[in-house]
C-alpha cells in the first residue's frame, strides 16, 4: 500500500491515538468526538451533542450506538436532575480521553483538569550561601574526592635476642576495626510492591489475583498492588468459607451505584466486610468420610446359597425381604385364570348340544333358489 500524507498548516483538528485506534469505539463515535472537539467553544456548546449528530446527517440509531460507545469508554457523561419548576434538565460532558466519574465532576464544576499535575508545595528560594565552593566568574567547583587514608600503623615493639642483640617483632599488632554505626531507620528504602514476598497461602494468591482483575469488570474498581494484597486476606476467607470465585466476583461488581465508585479500596472493602457469608456448620458434599463396609453374610433366604453385605442385623437379603413381603400382602396373588378351551372341544360341545345338526347347519342357511 501506497500513503501519501501532507500534514496541514491550518484548518484541522488534533485527534490523539487513543481515539482513533480504540476498537470500542464505533467509527460515528469517532467521527462525532472528534467533530465537536474540532469546534469552536461557544458553537460546541451551543447546542446537545444530538443535534451536533443531526449536523453529520446520522441516523437517530447509529447515533444511540455511538453515544452507548462513548459513554462505555468514559468518554461522555450525562447528569440529570430536576429543577424547581419539576422540569428535567440533562448536562452532558463529553471529553477526548476517557475520565472517571469523579474527574467528569470535577471539570463540571470547573475544578483543575484532572492532566494537570499537582503544584508543587512552596515557591522557589534563591540558593543559600556556602552551599557549594563556586569559582569567581560564578561557576561552580567540581573538587575532586580525596584519597582514602591508610589505617595508622602501629610501631613494630622490639624484643631482646640472647645475644644481646635486637630484633622485629614477628608480626605487626592488629589494628581493631571502626565500630559501624548503625544506620537510621528513616534511611531505609521502603520495599516496593514488586518486592514485596507474594502470599505463600495459594487461598490469598488466588484472591489477590481476582482483586487485581476488577477492573476489567469495571473501569472504577482499578486497584494497585499494595492495595488488592491488603484485601486480599479479606477476600480468601470467602474462599474458606467455600464461595466459590466466580459467586466472590459477581458479589463484588453486582449493583454498582449510579454515581460511580469513588474509591475502589473503600467499596470493595465495605462490600467484603457487610456481605461476609455464614461460616458453614457441616461439610461439603464429598468431605464426609464414608463409613467402612460390614462383612459379607450367608442369606437365610431360599434359593441357591449366596450372600450379601448387612447394613444392621438383618439375616436375608433385599430381593428376598421383597419377596417375602410380596407373598403375605393379602390379596397380593390374584386368582389363577381357567384355561380357555380350544377350538376342537368347543365343536365337539356344540354338535354333544345339538345332535340333530350337521356341518352345513353351521355354515347358514342355504340361499333360496328360484
Amino acid at each position: 500500500m501506497l500513503r501519501h500524507a501532507i500534514a496541514p498548516v491550518s484548518a484541522y483538528t488534533k485527534a490523539a491515538h487513543s481515539v482513533i485506534r480504540n476498537r470500542r469505539l464505533t467509527s460515528d463515535a469517532k467521527i462525532l468526538v472528534l467533530h465537536v472537539q474540532g469546534l469552536p467553544e461557544s458553537a460546541a456548546t451551543a447546542k446537545p451533542l444530538g443535534e451536533h449528530a443531526v449536523d453529520l446527517g446520522m441516523k437517530p440509531r447509529a447515533y444511540q450506538k455511538a453515544k452507548e460507545c462513548l459513554a462505555a469508554c468514559g468518554y461522555l457523561h450525562e447528569w440529570r436532575w430536576q429543577g424547581d419548576r419539576g422540569r428535567w434538565i440533562t448536562e452532558q460532558l463529553l471529553a477526548n480521553i476517557p475520565l472517571g466519574r469523579e474527574e467528569a465532576a470535577g471539570v463540571r464544576d470547573g475544578d483543575r483538569s484532572p492532566t494537570v499535575r499537582e503544584p508543587m508545595v512552596g515557591g522557589p528560594t534563591p540558593p543559600e550561601p556556602g552551599d557549594s565552593p563556586q569559582e569567581e566568574d560564578g561557576e561552580k567547583k567540581n573538587t575532586p574526592h580525596p584519597p582514602t587514608e591508610e589505617p595508622p600503623r602501629t610501631p613494630s615493639r622490639q624484643k631482646e635476642n640472647g645475644d644481646g642483640s635486637e630484633g622485629e617483632d614477628e608480626g605487626e599488632a592488629p589494628v581493631p576495626p571502626a565500630p559501624k554505626s548503625p544506620a537510621p531507620e528513616s534511611s531505609a528504602p521502603e520495599p516496593t510492591a514488586a518486592e514485596s514476598p507474594a502470599p505463600a497461602d495459594p487461598r490469598l494468591a488466588q484472591a489477590e489475583h481476582l482483586l487485581l482483575s476488577l477492573r476489567r469488570e469495571h473501569r472504577d474498581l482499578l486497584l494497585g498492588v499494595r492495595e488488592a494484597r491488603g484485601l486480599a486476606a479479606m477476600a480468601a476467607e470467602w474462599l474458606r468459607r467455600g464461595i466459590t470465585p466466580d459467586d466472590l466476583r459477581h458479589a463484588l461488581t453486582a449493583h454498582l451505584p449510579r454515581t460511580g465508585v469513588h474509591s475502589a479500596v473503600g467499596f470493595l472493602r465495605h462490600r467484603l466486610t457487610e456481605k461476609l457469608p455464614q461460616e458453614r456448620t457441616e461439610p461439603p458434599l464429598g468431605e464426609a468420610p464414608r463409613p467402612a463396609p460390614g462383612a459379607l453374610v450367608d442369606c437365610a433366604g431360599p434359593g441357591e446359597p449366596h450372600a450379601f453385605r448387612p447394613l444392621g442385623d438383618e439375616t436375608h437379603c433385599a430381593p428376598c425381604r421383597r419377596e417375602t413381603a410380596r407373598k403375605a400382602a393379602p390379596g397380593a396373588q390374584p386368582p389363577p385364570r381357567p384355561e380357555r378351551p380350544t377350538w376342537r372341544t368347543r365343536v365337539a360341545d356344540a354338535f354333544a348340544a345339538h345332535p340333530d345338526r350337521t356341518w352345513s347347519a353351521l355354515d347358514g342357511p342355504a340361499p333360496a333358489t328360484s
